[in-house]
Protein backbone atom coordinates (compact mmCIF):
# COMPACT_ATOMS: atom_id res chain seq x y z
CA UNK A 1 0.00 0.00 0.00
CA UNK A 2 1.14 3.40 -0.89
CA UNK A 3 0.77 6.47 0.21
CA UNK A 4 1.62 10.15 -1.18
CA UNK A 5 2.48 13.11 1.28
CA UNK A 6 4.65 16.17 0.21
CA UNK A 7 6.06 14.78 -2.96
CA UNK A 8 7.35 11.68 -0.62
CA UNK A 9 5.94 8.30 -1.67
CA UNK A 10 5.41 6.20 1.55
CA UNK A 11 5.08 2.78 1.73
CA UNK A 12 2.73 1.58 4.79
CA UNK A 13 3.04 -2.71 4.94
CA UNK A 14 0.47 -4.65 7.17
CA UNK A 15 -1.12 -3.75 10.06
CA UNK A 16 -0.97 -6.03 13.48
CA UNK A 17 -4.01 -5.18 16.14
CA UNK A 18 -3.28 -6.07 19.75
CA UNK A 19 -6.39 -7.67 20.18
CA UNK A 20 -5.70 -9.82 17.60
CA UNK A 21 -2.49 -11.48 19.16
CA UNK A 22 -2.02 -13.24 22.59
CA UNK A 23 1.15 -11.25 23.64
CA UNK A 24 1.62 -8.32 24.22
CA UNK A 25 4.98 -7.57 22.79
CA UNK A 26 3.51 -8.14 19.47
CA UNK A 27 2.15 -4.05 19.53
CA UNK A 28 5.97 -2.95 19.86
CA UNK A 29 6.62 -5.38 17.01
CA UNK A 30 3.80 -3.59 14.90
CA UNK A 31 5.08 0.10 15.66
CA UNK A 32 8.68 -0.80 14.58
CA UNK A 33 7.49 -2.08 11.52
CA UNK A 34 5.38 1.31 10.80
CA UNK A 35 8.28 3.18 11.43
CA UNK A 36 10.38 0.75 9.22
CA UNK A 37 8.32 1.39 6.18
CA UNK A 38 8.40 4.87 6.73
CA UNK A 39 11.80 5.20 6.33
CA UNK A 40 13.87 5.17 2.63
CA UNK A 41 14.37 1.78 1.24
CA UNK A 42 18.12 2.04 2.15
CA UNK A 43 17.95 2.20 5.83
CA UNK A 44 14.81 -0.43 5.84
CA UNK A 45 16.58 -4.05 5.81
CA UNK A 46 19.39 -2.44 8.59
CA UNK A 47 16.51 -1.60 10.66
CA UNK A 48 14.49 -4.82 10.08
CA UNK A 49 17.41 -7.26 10.83
CA UNK A 50 17.36 -5.07 14.48
CA UNK A 51 13.99 -5.90 14.69
CA UNK A 52 14.40 -9.92 14.38
CA UNK A 53 17.01 -10.03 16.58
CA UNK A 54 15.47 -8.13 19.06
CA UNK A 55 12.39 -10.36 18.69
CA UNK A 56 14.68 -13.57 18.47
CA UNK A 57 16.15 -13.07 22.19
CA UNK A 58 13.05 -12.50 23.34
CA UNK A 59 11.60 -15.75 22.20
CA UNK A 60 14.91 -17.82 24.05
CA UNK A 61 13.28 -16.49 27.47
CA UNK A 62 10.28 -17.68 27.78
CA UNK A 63 8.01 -17.16 31.16
CA UNK A 64 7.58 -19.62 33.56
CA UNK A 65 3.79 -19.30 33.41
CA UNK A 66 3.51 -19.82 30.19
CA UNK A 67 2.73 -23.59 28.43
CA UNK A 68 3.14 -23.36 24.27
CA UNK A 69 2.37 -19.38 23.84
CA UNK A 70 -0.31 -20.21 26.55
CA UNK A 71 -0.71 -18.39 29.95
CA UNK A 72 -1.34 -21.32 32.62
CA UNK A 73 -4.18 -21.09 34.45
CA UNK A 74 -3.59 -20.51 38.79
CA UNK A 75 -5.52 -23.69 40.69
CA UNK A 76 -6.92 -23.30 43.61
CA UNK A 77 -7.38 -26.44 44.82
CA UNK A 78 -6.92 -29.17 47.70
CA UNK A 79 -3.31 -31.02 47.82
CA UNK A 80 -1.59 -33.59 49.74
CA UNK A 81 1.81 -34.89 50.86
CA UNK A 82 2.66 -38.23 49.32
CA UNK A 83 3.76 -40.66 52.27
CA UNK A 84 4.22 -43.89 54.03
CA UNK A 85 1.47 -45.30 56.24
CA UNK A 86 0.96 -48.87 57.91
CA UNK A 87 -1.02 -50.82 55.26
CA UNK A 88 -1.21 -54.66 56.72
CA UNK A 89 0.15 -57.20 54.28
CA UNK A 90 -3.44 -59.36 53.36
CA UNK A 91 -3.52 -62.84 51.63
CA UNK A 92 -7.01 -63.64 50.18
CA UNK A 93 -8.56 -66.89 50.20
CA UNK A 94 -12.59 -68.63 49.13
CA UNK A 95 -13.85 -71.37 51.14
CA UNK A 96 -16.65 -72.43 52.69
CA UNK A 97 -18.28 -73.26 56.09
CA UNK A 98 -18.11 -76.74 57.45
CA UNK A 99 -19.92 -78.17 60.91
CA UNK A 100 -17.71 -78.79 63.60
CA UNK A 101 -18.47 -82.11 63.74
CA UNK A 102 -20.71 -84.67 61.68
CA UNK A 103 -22.02 -87.25 62.53
CA UNK A 104 -24.48 -90.43 61.00
CA UNK A 105 -25.80 -92.61 64.35
CA UNK A 106 -26.54 -95.88 63.90
CA UNK A 107 -28.06 -98.31 67.03
CA UNK A 108 -26.12 -100.85 68.78
CA UNK A 109 -29.34 -103.20 69.43
CA UNK A 110 -31.75 -104.45 66.61
CA UNK A 111 -35.43 -104.25 66.96
CA UNK A 112 -38.45 -102.40 65.70
CA UNK A 113 -38.66 -98.86 65.55
CA UNK A 114 -41.34 -97.69 68.36
CA UNK A 115 -40.81 -93.84 68.06
CA UNK A 116 -39.04 -91.11 66.14
CA UNK A 117 -38.40 -88.01 68.51
CA UNK A 118 -36.61 -85.43 65.72
CA UNK A 119 -36.96 -84.43 62.26
CA UNK A 120 -35.14 -81.95 59.92
CA UNK A 121 -33.40 -78.89 61.55
CA UNK A 122 -34.61 -79.66 65.14
CA UNK A 123 -32.38 -78.82 67.72
CA UNK A 124 -31.37 -81.32 70.32
CA UNK A 125 -29.09 -81.25 73.57
CA UNK A 126 -26.94 -83.44 75.44
CA UNK A 127 -29.29 -86.15 76.60
CA UNK A 128 -31.87 -86.09 74.26
CA UNK A 129 -33.98 -88.54 73.11
CA UNK A 130 -33.69 -89.20 69.19
CA UNK A 131 -35.15 -92.71 68.38
CA UNK A 132 -37.07 -95.65 70.36
CA UNK A 133 -36.80 -99.18 69.87
CA UNK A 134 -39.61 -101.84 71.15
CA UNK A 135 -38.10 -102.85 74.59
CA UNK A 136 -40.59 -105.54 76.13
CA UNK A 137 -37.80 -108.14 74.79
CA UNK A 138 -35.28 -106.63 76.07
CA UNK A 139 -37.27 -106.05 79.69
CA UNK A 140 -37.83 -109.73 79.54
CA UNK A 141 -34.21 -110.44 79.25
CA UNK A 142 -33.28 -108.36 82.30
CA UNK A 143 -35.69 -110.56 84.31
CA UNK A 144 -34.32 -113.37 82.95
CA UNK A 145 -30.59 -112.60 83.72
CA UNK A 146 -31.75 -111.41 86.71
CA UNK A 147 -33.43 -114.81 88.33
CA UNK A 148 -30.19 -116.62 86.58
CA UNK A 149 -27.87 -114.17 89.49
CA UNK A 150 -30.05 -114.85 92.21
CA UNK A 151 -29.97 -118.60 91.97
CA UNK A 152 -26.24 -119.31 91.35
CA UNK A 153 -26.05 -116.78 94.70
CA UNK A 154 -28.53 -118.35 96.79
CA UNK A 155 -25.84 -121.74 95.84
CA UNK A 156 -23.47 -120.29 97.97
CA UNK A 157 -25.65 -118.72 100.62
CA UNK A 158 -25.42 -115.10 99.11
CA UNK A 159 -28.22 -113.26 100.46
CA UNK A 160 -29.34 -109.98 98.00
CA UNK A 161 -27.45 -107.61 98.38
CA UNK A 162 -24.25 -109.41 99.87
CA UNK A 163 -21.46 -108.40 97.95
CA UNK A 164 -19.73 -111.32 96.26
CA UNK A 165 -16.09 -110.57 98.36
CA UNK A 166 -17.92 -110.87 101.30
CA UNK A 167 -18.65 -114.91 100.58
CA UNK A 168 -15.42 -116.84 101.41
CA UNK A 169 -15.53 -120.53 99.78
CA UNK A 170 -15.25 -122.18 103.38
CA UNK A 171 -18.04 -120.68 104.77
CA UNK A 172 -19.88 -121.62 102.28
CA UNK A 173 -22.75 -124.45 103.34
CA UNK A 174 -21.97 -127.25 100.63
CA UNK A 175 -18.08 -126.78 101.91
CA UNK A 176 -19.32 -126.41 105.72
CA UNK A 177 -21.20 -129.79 104.71
CA UNK A 178 -18.17 -131.35 103.49
CA UNK A 179 -15.80 -130.61 106.30
CA UNK A 180 -18.37 -132.09 109.17
CA UNK A 181 -18.46 -135.25 107.11
CA UNK A 182 -14.18 -135.17 106.83
CA UNK A 183 -14.22 -134.35 110.68
CA UNK A 184 -16.07 -136.84 111.70
CA UNK A 185 -13.72 -139.24 109.62
CA UNK A 186 -10.81 -138.14 110.75
CA UNK A 187 -12.09 -138.39 114.14
CA UNK A 188 -13.00 -141.79 113.79
CA UNK A 189 -9.85 -143.06 112.37
CA UNK A 190 -8.22 -141.56 115.43
CA UNK A 191 -10.06 -143.99 117.37
CA UNK A 192 -9.38 -146.78 115.22
CA UNK A 193 -5.97 -146.20 115.28
CA UNK A 194 -6.05 -146.42 119.28
CA UNK A 195 -8.40 -149.68 118.75
CA UNK A 196 -6.26 -151.40 116.13
CA UNK A 197 -2.55 -150.80 118.21
CA UNK A 198 -4.56 -152.71 121.29
CA UNK A 199 -5.59 -155.64 118.62
CA UNK A 200 -9.20 -154.63 119.39
CA UNK A 201 -10.15 -154.29 115.79
CA UNK A 202 -8.86 -156.31 112.74
CA UNK A 203 -7.13 -155.09 109.85
CA UNK A 204 -9.89 -154.60 107.30
CA UNK A 205 -12.28 -152.70 109.50
CA UNK A 206 -9.37 -150.47 110.26
CA UNK A 207 -8.66 -149.99 106.35
CA UNK A 208 -12.13 -149.36 106.09
CA UNK A 209 -11.86 -146.54 108.31
CA UNK A 210 -8.91 -144.99 106.99
CA UNK A 211 -10.51 -145.12 103.40
CA UNK A 212 -13.70 -143.07 104.69
CA UNK A 213 -11.69 -140.49 106.03
CA UNK A 214 -9.86 -140.01 102.58
CA UNK A 215 -12.76 -140.37 100.89
CA UNK A 216 -14.58 -137.47 103.51
CA UNK A 217 -10.97 -134.78 102.92
CA UNK A 218 -11.77 -135.01 99.15
CA UNK A 219 -15.49 -134.58 99.42
CA UNK A 220 -14.30 -131.46 101.04
CA UNK A 221 -11.86 -130.05 98.53
CA UNK A 222 -14.53 -130.83 95.80
CA UNK A 223 -16.80 -129.03 97.57
CA UNK A 224 -14.53 -126.01 98.00
CA UNK A 225 -14.34 -125.96 94.11
CA UNK A 226 -17.42 -126.04 93.89
CA UNK A 227 -17.86 -123.46 95.84
CA UNK A 228 -15.08 -121.58 93.65
CA UNK A 229 -16.76 -122.80 90.76
CA UNK A 230 -20.22 -120.98 91.60
CA UNK A 231 -18.69 -117.87 92.44
CA UNK A 232 -17.27 -117.59 89.25
CA UNK A 233 -20.62 -118.42 87.67
CA UNK A 234 -22.18 -115.47 89.75
CA UNK A 235 -19.37 -113.25 88.01
CA UNK A 236 -20.76 -114.57 84.90
CA UNK A 237 -24.41 -114.22 85.52
CA UNK A 238 -23.33 -110.91 86.91
CA UNK A 239 -22.02 -109.62 83.36
CA UNK A 240 -24.96 -111.15 81.56
CA UNK A 241 -27.05 -108.88 83.61
CA UNK A 242 -25.15 -106.37 83.13
CA UNK A 243 -25.66 -106.86 79.03
CA UNK A 244 -29.13 -107.42 79.37
CA UNK A 245 -29.29 -103.99 81.20
CA UNK A 246 -27.00 -102.12 78.94
CA UNK A 247 -29.41 -103.84 75.72
CA UNK A 248 -32.45 -102.16 77.22
CA UNK A 249 -30.49 -98.88 77.89
CA UNK A 250 -29.57 -98.79 74.15
CA UNK A 251 -32.79 -99.27 72.80
CA UNK A 252 -33.14 -95.37 73.35
CA UNK A 253 -30.49 -93.32 70.79
CA UNK A 254 -29.92 -90.34 72.78
CA UNK A 255 -27.72 -87.15 71.62
CA UNK A 256 -24.52 -87.20 73.21
CA UNK A 257 -23.25 -82.89 72.08
CA UNK A 258 -25.32 -80.51 71.19
CA UNK A 259 -25.96 -80.74 67.44
CA UNK A 260 -29.12 -80.11 64.54
CA UNK A 261 -30.28 -82.91 62.38
CA UNK A 262 -29.81 -82.80 59.24
CA UNK A 263 -31.15 -85.95 57.78
CA UNK A 264 -33.71 -88.28 59.17
CA UNK A 265 -33.37 -91.96 57.32
CA UNK A 266 -35.97 -94.15 59.33
CA UNK A 267 -39.42 -93.98 60.44
CA UNK A 268 -41.45 -95.66 63.10
CA UNK A 269 -42.08 -99.31 62.57
CA UNK A 270 -38.93 -100.23 60.51
CA UNK A 271 -37.11 -102.95 61.56
CA UNK A 272 -33.42 -101.90 62.11
CA UNK A 273 -30.61 -103.58 62.69
CA UNK A 274 -27.02 -102.69 64.53
CA UNK A 275 -24.78 -100.30 62.95
CA UNK A 276 -27.79 -98.99 60.75
CA UNK A 277 -27.83 -95.39 59.48
CA UNK A 278 -30.33 -94.15 61.53
CA UNK A 279 -30.06 -90.08 61.75
CA UNK A 280 -27.03 -87.52 60.30
CA UNK A 281 -26.26 -85.06 63.38
CA UNK A 282 -24.15 -81.74 62.30
CA UNK A 283 -22.79 -79.45 65.06
CA UNK A 284 -22.69 -75.49 64.25
CA UNK A 285 -22.34 -74.19 67.55
CA UNK A 286 -19.23 -73.32 66.52
CA UNK A 287 -18.06 -73.54 62.58
CA UNK A 288 -14.92 -74.58 60.16
CA UNK A 289 -14.13 -72.51 57.69
CA UNK A 290 -11.50 -74.27 54.75
CA UNK A 291 -10.31 -71.93 52.30
CA UNK A 292 -6.93 -72.54 50.35
CA UNK A 293 -4.50 -69.96 49.73
CA UNK A 294 -2.16 -70.13 46.09
CA UNK A 295 0.97 -72.11 46.31
CA UNK A 296 3.39 -68.81 46.15
CA UNK A 297 1.11 -67.72 49.48
CA UNK A 298 1.59 -71.01 51.21
CA UNK A 299 4.73 -69.92 53.15
CA UNK A 300 3.07 -66.92 54.41
CA UNK A 301 0.53 -68.82 56.04
CA UNK A 302 1.05 -69.51 59.84
CA UNK A 303 -1.07 -71.30 62.54
CA UNK A 304 -2.34 -68.31 65.20
CA UNK A 305 -2.64 -65.64 61.97
CA UNK A 306 -5.65 -62.84 62.18
CA UNK A 307 -8.42 -63.45 59.08
CA UNK A 308 -11.42 -61.69 58.87
CA UNK A 309 -14.46 -63.82 57.16
CA UNK A 310 -16.89 -62.29 54.80
CA UNK A 311 -19.88 -63.93 54.20
CA UNK A 312 -22.82 -62.71 52.52
CA UNK A 313 -26.09 -60.72 53.98
CA UNK A 314 -23.96 -61.06 57.58
CA UNK A 315 -21.75 -58.85 59.22
CA UNK A 316 -17.89 -59.78 58.87
CA UNK A 317 -16.39 -62.22 61.50
CA UNK A 318 -13.23 -62.35 62.93
CA UNK A 319 -11.06 -65.59 63.90
CA UNK A 320 -7.58 -67.17 63.77
CA UNK A 321 -5.80 -70.06 61.64
CA UNK A 322 -6.55 -72.57 63.50
CA UNK A 323 -5.18 -75.79 61.20
CA UNK A 324 -2.89 -75.76 58.04
CA UNK A 325 -2.81 -78.60 55.85
CA UNK A 326 0.86 -80.50 55.78
CA UNK A 327 1.03 -80.44 51.57
CA UNK A 328 -0.57 -78.72 49.13
CA UNK A 329 -2.80 -80.62 46.46
CA UNK A 330 -1.54 -81.65 43.87
CA UNK A 331 -4.19 -80.58 41.49
CA UNK A 332 -5.08 -77.25 42.41
CA UNK A 333 -1.26 -76.20 43.61
CA UNK A 334 -3.04 -74.90 46.44
CA UNK A 335 -2.69 -74.95 50.31
CA UNK A 336 -5.98 -75.60 52.57
CA UNK A 337 -6.12 -74.30 56.31
CA UNK A 338 -9.21 -73.96 58.50
CA UNK A 339 -10.56 -71.46 60.73
CA UNK A 340 -12.70 -71.84 63.77
CA UNK A 341 -15.57 -69.59 64.23
CA UNK A 342 -18.12 -69.46 66.96
CA UNK A 343 -21.67 -69.86 66.47
CA UNK A 344 -23.59 -69.51 69.44
CA UNK A 345 -26.51 -68.05 68.23
CA UNK A 346 -26.82 -70.40 64.82
CA UNK A 347 -27.16 -67.59 62.75
CA UNK A 348 -24.35 -69.32 60.17
CA UNK A 349 -25.48 -71.95 58.28
CA UNK A 350 -22.75 -74.81 57.44
CA UNK A 351 -21.64 -74.59 53.30
CA UNK A 352 -21.75 -70.82 52.97
CA UNK A 353 -19.57 -69.45 51.16
CA UNK A 354 -17.03 -67.19 52.47
CA UNK A 355 -14.07 -65.19 51.46
CA UNK A 356 -10.83 -64.74 54.15
CA UNK A 357 -8.58 -62.03 54.67
CA UNK A 358 -5.41 -63.45 56.18
CA UNK A 359 -3.43 -60.37 57.97
CA UNK A 360 0.37 -62.17 57.51
CA UNK A 361 1.97 -58.86 57.92
CA UNK A 362 0.03 -56.15 60.24
CA UNK A 363 2.97 -53.82 60.37
CA UNK A 364 3.71 -53.42 56.49
CA UNK A 365 4.08 -49.94 55.11
CA UNK A 366 3.13 -48.77 51.24
CA UNK A 367 2.37 -45.48 49.56
CA UNK A 368 -1.81 -45.12 49.89
CA UNK A 369 -3.40 -41.97 48.29
CA UNK A 370 -7.05 -41.67 48.26
CA UNK A 371 -8.97 -43.05 45.89
CA UNK A 372 -10.31 -39.39 44.54
CA UNK A 373 -6.98 -38.88 43.32
CA UNK A 374 -6.70 -41.24 40.56
CA UNK A 375 -7.91 -40.25 37.14
CA UNK A 376 -8.13 -43.25 34.58
CA UNK A 377 -6.68 -41.76 31.24
CA UNK A 378 -6.22 -43.38 27.91
CA UNK A 379 -6.14 -46.56 29.41
CA UNK A 380 -4.02 -46.04 32.06
CA UNK A 381 -4.36 -44.46 35.74
CA UNK A 382 -2.83 -41.12 36.63
CA UNK A 383 -2.54 -38.37 39.56
CA UNK A 384 -1.80 -34.86 39.15
CA UNK A 385 1.09 -33.93 40.83
CA UNK A 386 2.54 -30.44 41.77
CA UNK A 387 6.45 -30.25 40.61
CA UNK A 388 8.24 -26.99 41.27
CA UNK A 389 4.25 -25.59 41.89
CA UNK A 390 3.32 -26.63 38.10
CA UNK A 391 0.84 -29.51 37.96
CA UNK A 392 1.09 -32.19 35.66
CA UNK A 393 -0.25 -35.60 35.00
CA UNK A 394 1.57 -38.72 36.40
CA UNK A 395 1.82 -42.23 35.83
CA UNK A 396 1.00 -44.65 38.42
CA UNK A 397 0.54 -48.03 38.88
CA UNK A 398 -2.14 -49.19 41.22
CA UNK A 399 -2.04 -51.75 44.25
CA UNK A 400 -5.02 -52.69 46.38
CA UNK A 401 -7.63 -50.54 47.26
CA UNK A 402 -9.08 -50.77 50.52
CA UNK A 403 -12.30 -48.68 51.16
CA UNK A 404 -11.86 -44.96 49.91
CA UNK A 405 -7.51 -45.48 50.21
CA UNK A 406 -5.23 -46.88 47.36
CA UNK A 407 -2.15 -48.69 47.09
CA UNK A 408 0.42 -47.08 44.88
CA UNK A 409 3.07 -49.21 43.60
CA UNK A 410 5.15 -47.13 41.15
CA UNK A 411 5.14 -43.34 40.30
CA UNK A 412 5.13 -41.58 43.45
CA UNK A 413 7.99 -41.19 46.66
CA UNK A 414 7.28 -39.87 49.65
CA UNK A 415 7.38 -35.96 49.80
CA UNK A 416 5.25 -35.76 46.19
CA UNK A 417 2.62 -33.20 46.32
CA UNK A 418 -0.60 -34.07 44.54
CA UNK A 419 -4.53 -33.46 43.91
CA UNK A 420 -6.53 -34.48 46.27
CA UNK A 421 -9.62 -34.98 43.71
CA UNK A 422 -8.21 -35.76 40.39
CA UNK A 423 -11.50 -34.13 38.93
CA UNK A 424 -10.47 -30.54 39.84
CA UNK A 425 -7.02 -31.10 38.00
CA UNK A 426 -5.39 -29.84 34.66
CA UNK A 427 -2.64 -28.14 33.55
CA UNK A 428 -1.68 -24.93 35.57
CA UNK A 429 0.11 -23.66 38.38
CA UNK A 430 -0.68 -23.92 42.39
CA UNK A 431 -1.78 -21.22 44.53
CA UNK A 432 0.10 -19.95 47.35
CA UNK A 433 -1.33 -22.07 50.16
CA UNK A 434 -0.05 -23.66 53.25
CA UNK A 435 1.93 -26.66 53.37
CA UNK A 436 -0.29 -29.62 52.95
CA UNK A 437 -0.79 -32.67 55.16
CA UNK A 438 0.40 -36.20 53.74
CA UNK A 439 -2.30 -38.84 53.08
CA UNK A 440 -1.78 -40.62 56.68
CA UNK A 441 -2.29 -37.67 58.43
CA UNK A 442 -5.46 -36.83 56.70
CA UNK A 443 -6.51 -40.12 56.74
CA UNK A 444 -5.95 -40.59 60.43
CA UNK A 445 -7.58 -37.02 61.44
CA UNK A 446 -11.06 -38.41 59.45
CA UNK A 447 -11.00 -41.33 61.46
Amino acid sequence: MQESLGGITRITGPQFPAENTRHSDNRLYNELMNVILCRPPGSCLLSLLCVLCLMGCESNQPAPTKKNGETLPVLNVETLTVAEQTWPRIVRSQGSLFPDEEATLGIKVEGRVSEVHVDLGDVVEVGDPLITIDQEDFKLRVKQAEAQLAAVRSAVGLKPGDPLEKLVPENSPPAREKKAEWDEATANLERAKTLYKQNVMGQAEFDQVVSFEQVAQARYASALNGVREKMANITVQQTQLDLAREDLKNTELKATYPAVVQKRLVAPGSYIRMGDPLLVLVRIDQLRYRGTVPERLSTQLEIGQPIELKIESVPQRTSKVTRISPFLDQLSRSLLFESLVENPDRELRAGLFAEGRIIVDPDQKAIVVPISSVVQFAGTEKVWKAVDGTVKMQEVLLGERRGDQIRILEGLQPGDVILRTAKEGRPGTLSAAEPQPSAAEQTKAKT
